[in-house]
């Protein structure tokens, strides 16, 4: 049986982090946060993967990215231009230079999307078990089935906060096994308190529990999900634009309006896996180390694809 897809959201700007981290080695033979991705998914049984990217970022892909990991698994590239999915007429705020969030981004892949799926970030380091979990999941996913069933894999908030700088977190209450509702704080940091979130840019902090569980945009979605991005695309564009013409269209924020409406359930899946994530350029000796430690331990081959050039 043909297994599920997974997408991989790799057109983020970088600007904390001061380059295209997506393209920045961090593996033992040069592999990139991506690189391991796509090998869990392929070792969990995902058949198809999609990278969604800039159209500038096609050449360095097709060149640095794509050699290896397309002897292996079916891959495709979709791209995120800001012209697509607006309103007819819609005329851009030219203070608008970066992409229009998650939401849309995901959008930006449905041609390449037929089935079940898997969303991932290009820059976070998610762990075999992650995959195993979320793939066999989706394996049992009715698409048909309403209110839709999705899958999110949950981490410990307190595992996943750099002390380099803030970072954006959906932040999660559950009842027992299901998701009961996600925000999306803009604004997370590691404090000696522990993690806290603020929502005026840091000068008034709430604290937050280490073992709060957070969404790192690792979900499992049906086709539906992508109906309901576009359906609710134009609201976005008509009226939240014009409030803050930098407002993005998150994932979990339409996760948490999908919830509020009872038009889906999310399963939480838990792993024991140790997340890794390189937000800014001072977390990547820290991702080495662990990616490193991984190699060593005999999780991962030294070089993950023999046919790439070194």
């Amino acid at each position: 049986m043909k297994g599920p897809t997974l997408v991989i959201l790799a057109a983020g700007m970088g600007s904390r982090y001061g380059g295209l981290k997506q393209l920045d080695p961090v593996g033992v033979s040069g592999e990139i946060i991506m690189d391991y991705s796509v090998y869990d998914a392929i070792r969990a049984g995902f058949s198809k993967v999609i990278f969604l990217i800039r159209r500038s970022m096609e050449e360095d892909f097709r060149k640095k990215i794509l050699p290896g990991i397309e002897d292996n698994i079916e891959c495709a590239l979709s791209f995120q231009e800001m012209d697509a999915f607006l309103p007819e007429n819609y005329k851009i705020p030219e203070e608008r230079k970066k992409p229009w969030g998650t939401a849309h981004a995901l959008l930006c892949c449905k041609d390449e999307i037929d089935g079940p799926f898997a969303m991932i970030n290009a820059d976070d380091f998610y762990g075999k078990q992650a995959f195993k979990e979320i793939k066999e999941a989706l394996d049992k996913m009715n698409t048909e089935k309403r209110p839709m069933e999705f899958f999110m894999v949950g981490y410990l908030l307190g595992n996943t906060v750099t002390d380099k700088g803030k970072v954006a977190r959906g932040v999660c209450v559950r009842d027992g096994k299901f998701l009961n509702s996600i925000v999306e704080r803009k604004y997370v940091v590691k404090t000696p308190e522990g993690p806290a979130y603020s929502t005026d840019e840091g000068k008034t902090l709430i604290h937050l529990s280490d073992d709060n569980l957070v969404s790192m945009n690792f979900w499992g979605f049906g086709p539906g999900f992508l109906e309901e991005i576009e359906k609710r695309l134009p609201a976005f564009f008509n009226d939240f634009i014009p409030q803050n013409p930098n407002e993005e269209f998150y994932v979990p924020t339409l996760v948490g309006e999908l919830l509020a409406e009872n038009l889906c359930t999310v399963e939480v899946l838990e792993t024991q896996d140790k997340w890794y994530g390189v937000t800014y350029k001072e977390d990547k000796p820290f991702v080495e180390a662990g990616i490193r430690a991984l190699v060593n331990a005999g999780k991962y081959p030294k070089k993950l694809w023999e046919s790439r050039n070194d």
